[in-house]
């Protein structure tokens, strides 16, 4: 059967789709065997308890690597982690230009030095509505409000269609900072072409009604709560979050107070907003030193682990132990932020620690203290009325947020729906279709300084370790089947009572199948191993109601 030879677009979600971050996509364009293909975003997710020793999980590039002499250029719409974390890692295997605007370029430059990675890429800085060409591409940046600065939409133009490649994005029309999102391109887009158009677009918060409110009003809230507060305020908000960050500032300029930083992050960020001018006008920002030379009533802390990070500097001053700085009964804490899902836990606990030392706290819940930089469904169907999209495909999102995106779109009369996950092609024109599990995905680990296949990872034993704990024992016998060194145990992570210790047990139980087998059948090693790893794991299990890992090791000498 002949290979198609007619000029393709197609999308293909490498992750991202199915799953809250590790975002990175593809894009081709030419016949089936001869495409072109470019890159948006190359993201990382956090590993979580079922992970262990996982720092970071990203997109595998495997299908990329088959295509590189085909691979043209990786376009960055912002710099969260979750859309540029893994660049670093990634990408020096292509060896092709990186695309992105001057704060995340800042942004990769000081993760490149803070990390120590000897790696580098070469980056081409863009800028909003100006586009460039790559291959057969042409990708115009459009600004977009997120909670980051200089986020941008990418408008990707081929001879046989259009993408408009949402990434991160929201309609606020009085962000802190920066430009508010384009509303007049959005516009212009849905009737300045004649080629056709597909929306691949963010579904984070589109289960949420209406709009998201603005950061205005986050910052209103925010001046109001610092005012109000008869003693310190403490705030942690994401440290990339620099709007948020300003609107604090200034707040607490107005109430007459002074700001502390405290947070390696939120300095290094705060430190690249500086040099790119964008903090121009702002009181001066003092470090963590100046915290106890400040008033109680006149300070102002800015700090990081909003997501409760142990080592963070509110989990420390939660705990007690941070070096410089604590918090007294009567002073206010509030939580510019939310938990991202799996941090849940390790966040109310700071909360706990904090009340039980007559601190405030207040979150989400009690005021309007955060918002996301996502659309909610009031948001998405204002973007669908502008750019008239004949193909709609939802990323960004698990699956209860893809198929709510995808719900609404349908009822909103967009032509063509395309309900898709990693690994699925789109022909997205001519003629629109889904080719499920088209290309092979999967997912690389960082584990420690090991970037490893799920499979290479060992996670599946730590698992085991975790449930199990550990016994080892060692002894070797000699050719007449009699021991003559051993045994030596060790157990780990196995409960103990006082009426019995594991270690008895195993010891008992060794010196019991020893004295049950017959010489000759002790000599053979392989038989002794056996019967030991075998009666060992029932003892402990009738004991303990669970298996443990066992590993034997018998030495004949």
């Amino acid at each position: 059967m002949a290979k198609n030879q007619r000029d393709e677009f197609v999308f293909v979600p490498l992750g991202g789709v199915g799953e809250i971050g590790m975002n990175m996509a593809a894009y081709g364009f030419g016949p089936e065997r001869k495409r072109k293909w470019i890159v948006v975003d190359c993201g990382v997710s956090f590993g979580g308890p079922d992970l262990p020793g996982i720092e970071l999980v990203m997109a595998n590039p495997e299908f990329l690597e088959e295509n590189a002499d085909d691979v043209l250029a990786l376009i960055l719409t912002h710099s969260h982690e979750d859309h540029y974390g893994a660049v670093l890692d990634l990408w020096p295997v292509f060896d092709q230009p990186v695309y992105a605007t001057p704060f995340t370029a800042a942004m990769l430059a000081a993760k490149r030095a803070g990390d120590g990675i000897v790696e580098n890429v070469d980056i081409t800085i863009m800028q909003p509505g100006k586009p460039f060409t790559v291959g057969p591409f042409t990708i115009e940046p459009i600004n977009v409000a997120h909670s980051i600065p200089e986020s941008n939409a990418l408008l990707i133009t081929t001879p046989v269609g259009r993408a408009l490649h949402t990434g991160d994005w929201k309609l606020d029309p009085t962000p802190t900072m920066g430009a508010p999102t384009d509303f007049a391109r959005l516009e212009a887009i849905g009737g300045e072409s004649d080629l056709p158009l597909a929306l691949i677009c963010d579904s984070t918060n589109s289960m949420k009604d209406g709009e998201s409110p603005s950061e205005q009003e986050v910052g209103d809230n925010l001046a109001k709560l610092i005012a109000e507060a008869p003693n310190r305020v403490a705030i942690t908000t994401f440290a990339s979050n620099v709007g948020r960050v300003v609107s604090i500032v200034r707040a607490a300029h107005k109430a007459g107070r002074e700001v502390v930083m405290s947070g390696r992050s939120l300095h290094r960020i705060m430190g690249i907003a500086k040099e790119l001018g964008m903090l121009e006008g702002l009181p001066t920002l003092h470090d963590q030193d100046m915290y106890k030379s400040i008033a109680r009533n006149k300070c102002v802390l800015i700090c990081t682990g909003s997501q409760g990070e142990a080592r963070a500097a509110i989990a420390r001053i939660a705990r007690g132990d941070h070096p410089v700085i604590d918090l007294a009964a009567g002073d206010r804490m509030i939580f510019s932020s939310w938990a991202i899902p799996g941090n849940e836990r390790e966040v109310q606990n700071i909360h706990n620690l904090l009340i039980d030392k007559g601190v405030e706290v207040i979150n989400a819940g009690d005021a309007l203290v955060h918002v996301t930089g996502h659309p909610r469904r009031g948001e998405l169907r204002k973007l669908y009325s502008w750019v008239k999209p004949q193909v709609l495909v939802p990323v960004h999102g698990e699956a209860a947020h893809l198929d709510a995106h995808a719900k609404l779109g349908r009822e909103a009369g967009i032509p063509q729906v395309r309900e898709v996950r990693n690994g699925d092609l789109v022909r997205l024109f001519p003629e629109s279709m889904t080719f499920p599990g088209e290309v092979r995905t999967g997912e690389l680990y960082l584990d420690g300084l090991v970037l490893c296949t799920p499979e290479e990872s060992g996670v599946k034993g730590r698992r085991r370790l975790s449930f199990g704990g550990m016994i080892i024992v060692s002894l070797a016998v000699n050719s007449s089947g009699y021991v003559v060194s051993g045994p030596e145990m060790v157990v780990e992570g196995l409960p103990e009572t006082d009426e019995e210790s594991v270690a008895d047990l195993v010891e008992d139980t060794i010196a019991g199948v020893i004295k049950s087998m017959p010489p000759k059948r002790r000599s053979d090693s392989e038989v002794l191993n056996s019967a030991l790893f075998k009666a060992i794991r029932n003892e402990v299990n009738a004991f303990w109601g669970r298996k443990p890992n066992v590993s034997v090791f018998v030495h004949r000498v």
